[in-house]
């Protein structure tokens, strides 16, 4: 699959409108990605336990989204096959009192994953230039100094992304990101479905569908932030959202494209150890 045409490269602008909500890459159904689906965890689980044992790298993936674009369910099934003790995933919700006693990107680096795991972070730090910038009454209320909400402080925020996750690329930390890209309509869809279906109506909450009067800044807050803080070492995909079963196949093939990419092997045992595990053979079959 040919996914590079997802990731938002240096410098490129975003521009969501023009791209795809509903590409599938010439996959016709989601039988037909399914076999795709489940070679690319088994390749996962393979690269995860390498990746493991190197202890040399964390892995931090990044979902963004409006609501009901399928975060969960791609975590679900995309990190289905991964080892949990090797793997960790993290909500960011409304900051807690403590939280806003905090920089904004506090409440993430405490949750960042050690060397040799993955980490997921459903939605991240970067809530502070997406939902603050649509309704800029939460920042308001965040308790900053003057100076912080001067000037053009989405910008001065982007710098701060950028600085923060260069530092993690050059600390051994990969970040990957990737935003769910839904239309309007196919929203709109899942939330009737969700009040339609008992068993799904604890999902919606009528905020969520006010927030689709918001839709337009929403967009143009996601298409700034992309567009800025899309960088070599921690890129931007934005994925065809509107088929959920092509959204996880996607993201499937990039994390195990990531993974790949780091060339990493098994540790090699030195002479003193190799002499160290002989002589454990050696006792083991005298017993």
């Amino acid at each position: 699959m040919n996914t590079a045409k997802f990731r938002v490269e240096p410098g490129e602008k975003a521009r969501l409108h023009k791209r795809s909500t509903t590409a599938t890459e010439g996959y016709k159904d989601k039988e037909e990605a399914k076999g795709k689906l489940v070679r690319d965890i088994s390749r996962m689980q393979k690269l995860q336990d390498v990746f493991y044992a190197a202890d040399r790298h964390s892995l931090l993936i990044i979902f963004q989204a409006l609501d009901a674009a399928g975060k969960d369910g791609a975590i679900k099934h995309v990190m289905s096959g991964l080892n949990p003790q090797g793997c960790q995933v993290a909500s960011f919700k409304s900051p807690s009192a403590n939280e806003l006693d905090h920089d904004y990107l506090w409440r993430c680096n405490i949750r960042l994953p050690e060397r040799g795991r993955i980490g997921i972070f459903n939605r991240s730090y970067y809530e502070e230039v997406l939902i603050t910038r649509v309704h800029p009454e939460i920042l308001a209320s965040q308790k900053l100094p003057a100076e912080a909400r001067k000037g053009n402080v989405w910008k001065r925020r982007f710098d701060e992304i950028n600085n923060y996750e260069k530092y993690l690329h050059g600390n051994g930390t990969r970040v990957v990101k990737f935003f769910l890209h839904l239309s309007k309509d196919e929203q709109k869809r899942r939330f009737l479905e969700r009040i339609e279906r008992p068993e799904k109506n604890w999902k919606l909450s009528p905020s969520d569908v006010k927030e689709r009067e918001h839709w337009d800044d929403y967009q143009k807050a996601y298409e700034e932030a992309i567009t800025h803080t899309s960088t070599k070492d921690a890129p931007w995909y934005v994925i065809p959202a509107d088929h959920k079963w092509f959204a996880r196949i996607a993201i499937a093939d990039i994390v195990v494209e990531t993974l790949k990419g780091l060339k990493l092997d098994y540790p090699q045992v030195n002479d003193a150890q190799h002499q160290q595990l002989e002589e454990a053979k050696r006792i083991l079959l005298a017993e």
